[in-house]
């Protein structure tokens, strides 16, 4: 199914085509946008002022010829008029809006456009192993389960990965610690936890920053490791075992699937990854360590700056998994998209990694995209990055739980009568909702001001706004006791209020929204449709009543849709919908 947009693009690109026969192709494409104030029209072209210098005509001459080709516009529009020095408005005739909203409900992707399937490959969360989720995950993790969400939607192949931190000299460090202080954890006697494993990461680095002789014993545990010595391996292998289960309860809570694909997984390509590079001639050896200089990349003195992927003393590094995590996405995944989602910190990092694999030939831009998707930071009240009132970092955990007690809270008071366990469920989902939505709605390179109190409001922008407008249409549907298959089946939509206009059209530009979100990767556009939608919606419900009006039938078939759609922007998101509030 077609947008509008797409649909007077291709019409306008056609009378232009009809219209001026001299005009190359590449020029003949209609330039068509949303208006911004619908009272001028529904959507405008702005085709002719760029024209017009081409062709050596006036803008509203070029704009007058152009609509004198439009072939089958009278069906589509009301109006199409030029305004000021040759836009073209079209607005929309109400009876083919109402037409196509009967299509869009009958449409299993809601009016959106599906385009030829793609491999896509979404690398985001990345914890690492033995280190509790903070806050600082908290962005990577939504932020990436919404966009495989929406490539899912659109009927794309999404592999969803979770790049963890599961290799290197922590774990050498880590290991021989509690080969000293945790045997009994090692040997299977005693269970252990995630956050025991951080007490002793912490406390196993500080004894290797001091001890000479705890940094050798550590240096070569990782060498055993890397080697693959039995023992070694099933420390290790415990050590993830729990620090897995502690990321799947936070995972499990979020709604959130993602694969394990971690540091280790390269292992056993790094190797020949360097081996291919040096073949291609695109290694330097700087003081010692195997680097990539790219063109264009510089440190703040001016410097060159390195790629480095292999250090002095032979070892592999965070480049060096990096580039074969992007070698194995291209070769073996077979990928066609290829995003990660880091804080913008890192940006600076994958733009290296993507040049130095277009230099090696790897990475073609004409068939694969390759996209970083950074994100500001999540600040306290204070302005500062946000911290326990200790100072320490925020768990993960914590603060999801913390959402649902907060949720619980203004729950218990507007619903003093509801039953413990309709609150509980209701505490956790809306507690839920409202922390990824106050993050997804903010546009994700900036940072935000984490708050439960703005997060948690009844009106504004908020989770619990749209919930209310998904609540409200089940609660008119209860109310008249409708059965929708049988109103759906019987029944026409007929749009004639301004407020009903304005709602179907919003409505029916659902997948233009969906379109620019998939081509920006920017969440906070579905999250400002969606509220956008809520505020339509319930002004229609202000100017139109449904129940018991000649228009009942109609209405509710409006009110069906709004519903669908706000249900499916809301799944995309990674929010649950609830039927009673």
């Amino acid at each position: 199914m077609q947008t509008l947009l797409h649909l007077l693009q291709r019409k306008c690109s056609d009378a232009i085509v009809s219209a001026f026969e001299q005009l190359p192709k590449e020029e003949a494409r209609a330039e068509l946008t949303p208006s911004s104030q619908e009272e001028f029209g529904h959507y405008q072209c702005n085709s002719a002022l760029r024209l017009s210098k081409s062709l050596k005509l006036s803008p509203r001459v070029v704009a007058q010829k152009i609509i004198d080709a439009l072939d089958g516009i009278k069906d589509v529009c009301a109006k199409v008029e030029i305004a000021g020095p040759g836009f073209i408005n079209f607005t929309i005739a109400p009876s083919f809006l109402s037409h196509e909203l009967e299509r869009q409900l009958k449409d299993p992707l809601l009016g959106a456009v599906r385009e030829e399937k793609q491999r896509i490959v979404v690398d985001f969360s990345s914890p690492n192993i033995a280190k509790e989720l903070h806050v600082g995950h908290l962005r990577s993790t939504i932020i990436g389960d919404c966009l495989c969400r929406l490539f899912e939607f659109l009927g794309h192949d999404v592999l969803r990965l979770n790049h963890v931190g599961d290799w290197g000299t922590q774990f050498g460090m880590l290991i021989t610690y509690m080969k000293q202080f945790a045997l009994d954890v090692l040997s299977g006697k005693e269970k252990t936890s995630l956050e025991s494993l951080m007490g002793w990461y912490r406390a196993a680095k500080k004894q290797f920053d001091e001890d000479p002789a705890f940094q050798k014993h550590s240096k070569m545990e990782v060498v055993a490791l890397q080697s693959g010595n039995p023992e070694s391996m099933k420390a290790w292998k415990l050590i993830c075992d729990v620090s897995r289960k502690g990321f799947q309860e936070i995972y499990d809570l979020l709604g959130v699937r993602i694969q394990e694909r971690g540091e280790s997984f390269y292992n056993p390509m790094l190797k020949t990854v360097v081996k291919e590079l040096e073949e291609k001639g695109l290694v330097t050896i700087s003081d010692g360590a195997k680097c990539i200089f790219l063109e264009g990349f510089k440190n703040r003195e001016g410097m060159p700056l390195p790629l480095m992927i292999q250090k002095s003393d032979g070892g592999f590094n965070y480049d060096t998994t990096d580039m074969a995590a992007i070698w194995h996405r291209i070769f073996v995944e077979k990928a066609d998209r290829v995003i990660v989602v880091t804080d913008n910190g890192q940006s600076l990092h994958f733009q290296m990694i993507y040049a130095a694999a277009e230099k090696a030939g790897w990475l073609d831009k004409n068939r694969m995209k390759a996209e970083h998707v950074g994100f500001g930071l999540v600040l306290g009240m204070d302005g500062k990055k946000f911290k326990t009132r200790s100072g320490d970092t925020e768990k993960l955990i914590d603060l999801i739980y913390g959402g649902i007690e907060e949720a619980k809270k203004i729950l218990q008071e507007k619903m003093p009568e509801a039953p413990k366990k309709e609150i509980e469920h209701l505490a956790k989902v809306i507690g839920i909702d409202a922390i990824k939505y106050a993050d997804l709605s903010c546009q994700r390179i900036k940072d935000y001001t984490f708050s439960y109190e703005r997060m948690l409001r009844f009106e504004g922008n908020t989770a619990v706004f749209l919930l209310y407008a998904y609540v409200r249409i089940s609660g008119i549907k209860r109310k008249i006791d409708a059965d929708m298959k049988q109103v759906l089946a019987m029944n026409r939509l007929e749009l004639a209020h301004p407020s009903e206009i304005s709602l179907g059209l919003h409505l029916r530009r659902f997948g233009e929204l969906l379109e620019s979100v998939e081509k920006e990767l920017l969440p906070n556009r579905l999250a400002d449709y969606l509220y956008e939608l809520a505020e339509k919606f319930n002004a229609f419900y202000r100017d139109c009543r449904i129940e018991g009006t000649s228009e009942e039938a109609s209405r509710l078939i409006l009110s069906e849709l709004t519903a669908r759609i706000l249900k499916q922007g809301l799944e995309i998101l990674g929010l649950e919908t609830i039927d009673r509030m």
